[in-house]
C-alpha cells in the first residue's frame, strides 16, 4: 500500500552504474596514504573499511563506468585507485537527486513510485557508510575481505546483447570550438527485406576521441552528438516521407541515455525498405576536432511475432510559451495531456535544457491528484527511468497527465552562461526545452481490465489497499457479459 505525500512535502529540493553511471568530476584528491590507521570507531559501531564495506558499493554502482577504457576520468577498482578520491566520492554521493550526483540517478526517494528497473542509486545507509569511512581516514581494511573483482564484458559490448541488425549514421566532423548545430542528416537505408518487429534499440556514439582523453568540461564531455530525434520510414525517390505514411518517432538518443528494451508485448514495426530519417540532430563541440557517427543496434522479435499492444512516444511538453525570467530560481513550467484511451506508462524521461533543475510527473483522475515521480535533472547525463513491470502506472481513459518543470536561472546553476538574461524556448543547450519523452503502451478497455486484474493478483492487493500506480485497481471490475445475454425491452 502506498500513500501520497501532500504538495507541501515536495519542498524546494531539486529533484548509470548498472546501465549508465557517470563521472565523479575533478575534486582535489587526498594524498595516498595507503596504510593510514583509522581512528577508533564510536562505541558499539563497527569499523568501516574499503575491503569490507566500500568496494561492494563501488562494484554495484560505479565500476561500470569507473574502470579502465570507460568514459569516467578515473578508475575506482582498487584501494590505490579509490583512496585519492575519497572526499570527492563522499561529496558526490551525498548530493543524491540533484545535478552532479553520483551515481547519476536523480529520482527523489521521498515521493511517488520507487520501483524502477536498473536502479544503481545508493541507499541512505550506503551514503552514510561512505561518509563514515572517509571521516575515519578511509582505511583499507583486511585484504581477505575484498570481494572478487568483477568480470566485465568486452568494452564494445551492447547493453541489449548482440544486435540482430546494426546501422551506422553518416559520419560527421565537429571542429574543436564549433558553435552548436542542429538539422537533418542524410537518411540511411535499413537492410531489412521484410517487415519485422523490434524488441530493443540501443544507440551509441562512435568517435575518434581516445579512451584516456576526457574532453572539456561541457555537456557530454567527450561526445559530440548531444541528441537525436529520429524515425524509421519508407521514403520516396525524392528523399521525402510520403504524407500518407506519416512519421512514427522512436526513442530519442541523448548523451548518457540508456538503451530501450521495449515491452515484450508491444514491439514496434519497421517496414521492409525503410530508412532511418534524422529529423533533428543536435551537435555540440567537445573541445577537440572529432570525427563521429551514431551506431544503431536493433534486437528483432522472431518472425511471426505479433504485438498485443501499441507502444508510443508520449512527448508530453510545451515548447511554445516558455518564459524564464532572469536571476530567479524555482520557476515552474506546466504541460498537460488528456488520455483518449487507457494507458500504461512504461518510462519517465525528463528532458530540459541548461536552466532545468527538476521535473515531476503527476496524474489527475476526477478530484484525485497523485504524484507518479519527481526527478532532479542534470543536463550532462540525461536518463530515462523504467518502471518495474508491476509498478508501471495503469491509467484509465480521461486521466490528465501533468508535468511540472522547475527551472533555475541563477548564478548557482553552473550551466547558465549569464543568469541576467531572459530565456525562451530553443534548440541550443543554453535555451530551453520542456518535454517528458517517456514511453507508453496504449490499451483497449478489455486489455486495461486484464492488466489491472494481473496487477491485483501479483501485488496481492487487499480490500483497503491503494496503489498510486493503479488508481482503479481497488474498484470492483465490471461484470462480464456474453453475446447470448438477453436484454429485456424497455
Amino acid at each position: 500500500m502506498t500513500s501520497r505525500p501532500s504538495r507541501s512535502d515536495w519542498g524546494l529540493s531539486l529533484g548509470l552504474a548498472a546501465l549508465a553511471c557517470g563521472v565523479l568530476g575533478l575534486v582535489a584528491p587526498l594524498g595516498l596514504r595507503a596504510q593510514q590507521a583509522a581512528p577508533a570507531p564510536a562505541a558499539g559501531a563497527p569499523a568501516v573499511t574499503f575491503t569490507k564495506d566500500i568496494a561492494p558499493i563501488l562494484q554495484r554502482s560505479c565500476q561500470n563506468c569507473h574502470r579502465p577504457g570507460q568514459v569516467a576520468p578515473m578508475s575506482l577498482i582498487s584501494y590505490e585507485d579509490v583512496r585519492p578520491w575519497a572526499r570527492a566520492i563522499r561529496q558526490r554521493t551525498s548530493i543524491r537527486d540533484k545535478a552532479g550526483a553520483m551515481p547519476p540517478w536523480y529520482i527523489e526517494k521521498n515521493i511517488g513510485i520507487q520501483q524502477y528497473k536498473h536502479d544503481p542509486s545508493l541507499s541512505d545507509e550506503e551514503v552514510a557508510t561512505i561518509a563514515r569511512w572517509v571521516e575515519a581516514g578511509a582505511p583499507r581494511g583486511n585484504p581477505a575481505d575484498m570481494p572478487a573483482p568483477l568480470k566485465w564484458a568486452d568494452d564494445t559490448a551492447w547493453q541489449i546483447g548482440e544486435p540482430d541488425l546494426i546501422v551506422d549514421s553518416p559520419e560527421i566532423v565537429v571542429k574543436a570550438n564549433a558553435a552548436d548545430w542542429w538539422g537533418e542528416l542524410a537518411p540511411v537505408k535499413i537492410p531489412l527485406m521484410e517487415d519485422r518487429y523490434i524488441a530493443a534499440i540501443e544507440i551509441k556514439e562512435v568517435n575518434d576521441v581516445p579512451n584516456d582523453e576526457k574532453g572539456r568540461e561541457t555537456v557530454g564531455g567527450r561526445y559530440v552528438f548531444h541528441h537525436l530525434i529520429w524515425s524509421a520510414a519508407v521514403i520516396d525517390d525524392s528523399g521525402d516521407v510520403p504524407e500518407s505514411q506519416g512519421l512514427g518517432l522512436w526513442p530519442v538518443h541523448e548523451v548518457g541515455r540508456n538503451a530501450d528494451i521495449l515491452d515484450p508485448d508491444a514491439g514496434r514495426e519497421i517496414k521492409a525498405g525503410s530508412s532511418i530519417v534524422f529529423e533533428s540532430t543536435h551537435l555540440h563541440s567537445n573541445g577537440r576536432d572529432t570525427k563521429a557517427k551514431l551506431r544503431f543496434g536493433f534486437k528483432l522479435h522472431p518472425k511471426g511475432y505479433e504485438p498485443k499492444y501499441r507502444s508510443t512516444l508520449r512527448a508530453l511538453g510545451n515548447g511554445l510559451d516558455i518564459d524564464i525570467k532572469p536571476n530567479e530560481a524555482n520557476q515552474q513550467l506546466h504541460a498537460y495531456l488528456v488520455l483518449d484511451r487507457p494507458m500504461k506508462v512504461v518510462t519517465f524521461e525528463p528532458h530540459l535544457h541548461a536552466p532545468g533543475a527538476r521535473m515531476c510527473l503527476e496524474y489527475i483522475w476526477g478530484i484525485n491528484i497523485q504524484t507518479v515521480s519527481c526527478a532532479g535533472y542534470d543536463h550532462n547525463w540525461v536518463r530515462q527511468y523504467e518502471f518495474q513491470d508491476d509498478y508501471a502506472p495503469l491509467l484509465p481513459k480521461g486521466t490528465i497527465l501533468h508535468i511540472i518543470g522547475y527551472m533555475d536561472n541563477t548564478e548557482k546553476n553552473k550551466n547558465i552562461p549569464d543568469p541576467r538574461n531572459w530565456q525562451g524556448s530553443g534548440n541550443r543547450s543554453i535555451a530551453n526545452m520542456f518535454i517528458d519523452l517517456g514511453q507508453s503502451v496504449s490499451l483497449t478497455e478489455e486489455q486495461f481490465q486484464q492488466e489491472m486484474a494481473r496487477r491485483r493478483e501479483n501485488r496481492k492487493m487487499k480490500k483497503n489497499d491503494f496503489f498510486i500506480d493503479c488508481p482503479l485497481c481497488g474498484v470492483p471490475p465490471p461484470p462480464k457479459t456474453t453475446n447470448t445475454e438477453v436484454r429485456q425491452p424497455q
